[in-house]
């Protein structure tokens, strides 16, 4: 049996014997929007939760709109050129309207790589388009502290904007239960000190900051609670298939909308598997999510609800651009030297996180689930010791040896990792 996993842009043929019992599990085929930039047109005037963006706009001398950075794949350039033009139709001038890149503390998107993520030579000819740098204080605004005690700090271009929107994707999120929504705004916008409040551990390792979990999830509350003290933001998402078509598109209050958003997404995203697993292949979801080792970790957290006891992950994911930061590597350095119950009791005493330690927790809460096996062309020698899982050179043989010595040969392929999360529920 041959399947392409998710790698890279190229993706990963994966040749295993017929005599394995493969499950592939993946979305279920999404509607695509024939005329994209209509339904995005249509969208603003069918508002959820608020008036149309020409109502909304009355008054308003300045725009500041949010995108998600490179490892996202939103369609910007469907979405960027209508927005700005209705923008633009209903009076604002051009230079009163800005893109922001809500990079959190990711790097900058710059040169060539901004000209992919905005997708439009127009809108970057038109409007100002920068991105947000979480450790610059001064361009930020204190706007106060959340009943749980997280500071609220935002990026002052976006509090001092007269109207305020964001361009989400919304799909499953290891951490916050879903994307987009108020997440582009924090952490996309936030300064370091809300960010690592927000990622401590205390946080994390609460078993409700997962996958497709709204309800309850401290995470998501905190993020709701944040946005909300920036004030009156309004929203477009989106939805879009394994392919990357646009299948959905709404506007509205940043709440209500998403929450819409996220009700027409879960039955793709969530799918019901009726057994367990001792043997998952899995992936990163490709370009561009598995740039670097540090996203991959999604990958590994999404399969959790199907995993036996003792189970084999398997994870591809070309990690071109590395480990990922310089903060992430340190982190994953003291991960490797005291081990994961030491790193875990040792950041769970701090009220603020490290620089990227985050995603070094989440990791070791998958690998309480399973074994961890990863395939990836693109990191180094070095890097690969710090991953903290084992490196195989080939998948197929890798994944044949490790079935060999099991009675149980049925094996679960998950072509879109994070993007398609398997739910356990037996018949």
């Amino acid at each position: 049996m041959r399947v392409v996993m998710k790698y890279g842009k190229a993706g990963l043929p994966l040749d295993l014997p017929d005599d394995l019992k493969t499950h592939i599990i993946r979305k279920k085929k999404m509607p695509i929007l024939l005329d994209p930039g209509v339904a995005v047109k249509k969208a603003l005037s069918l508002p959820e939760g608020c008036k149309t963006l020409f109502q909304e706009a009355e008054g308003c001398k300045s725009a500041c709109i949010l995108i998600c950075d490179i490892t996202r794949p939103v369609p910007n350039s469907i979405v960027l050129p209508v927005l700005i033009q209705e923008l633009i139709r209903i009076g604002l001038s051009s230079d009163s309207i800005s893109v922001l890149v809500a990079t959190g503390f990711h790097r900058p998107n710059e040169g060539d790589e901004l000209g992919e993520l905005i997708g439009n030579d127009w809108v970057l000819e038109t409007v100002k388009v920068d991105n947000h740098f979480a450790r610059r204080d001064a361009d930020h605004v204190y706007l106060g502290t959340t009943p749980k005690g997280t500071p609220v700090k935002i990026d002052r271009r976006f509090v001092d904007s007269d109207l305020r929107m964001v361009i989400g994707l919304v799909e499953p999120h290891f951490m916050a239960g879903y994307s987009g929504g108020r997440k582009v705004i924090v952490p996309g916008i936030a300064h370091e000190e809300s960010i690592r409040v927000l990622h401590s551990t205390r946080i994390l390792d609460d078993e409700r900051v997962t996958n497709c979990l709204l309800e309850g999830n401290p995470l998501h509350e905190e993020l709701l609670q944040a946005a909300r003290m920036t004030g009156k933001i309004l929203a477009v998402n989106t939805v879009v298939d394994e392919d990357r078509n646009l299948s959905f598109v709404n506007f509205g209050s940043l709440e209500e909308s998403h929450l819409a958003a996220v009700t027409f997404a879960r039955p793709y995203f969530e799918i019901p598997v009726d057994r367990k697993y001792k043997t998952v292949i899995t992936s990163a979801s490709g370009y561009p999510l598995d740039k670097t080792y540090y996203q991959t970790v999604k990958g590994m957290v999404g399969v959790g609800d199907i995993l036996e006891e003792g189970a084999d992950i398997f994870i591809v994911s070309e990690c071109s651009e590395g480990l990922g930061s310089k903060e992430y590597a340190r982190s994953q350095t003291r991960f490797m030297q005291i081990g994961a119950d030491s790193f875990l009791a040792e950041t769970g005493r701090k009220e603020c996180a490290a620089i990227d330690e985050w995603e070094t927790v989440m990791q070791i809460k998958a690998m309480k689930q399973g074994r961890i096996h990863l395939f990836s062309e693109g990191l180094s020698r070095a890097e690969k010791a710090l991953t903290g899982v084992k490196i195989i050179e080939s998948l197929p043989d890798a994944v044949i040896q490790c079935v060999a010595g099991k009675a149980d040969k049925h094996i679960a392929i998950i072509l879109e990792g994070p993007y398609a999360i398997p739910v356990y529920r037996p018949v």
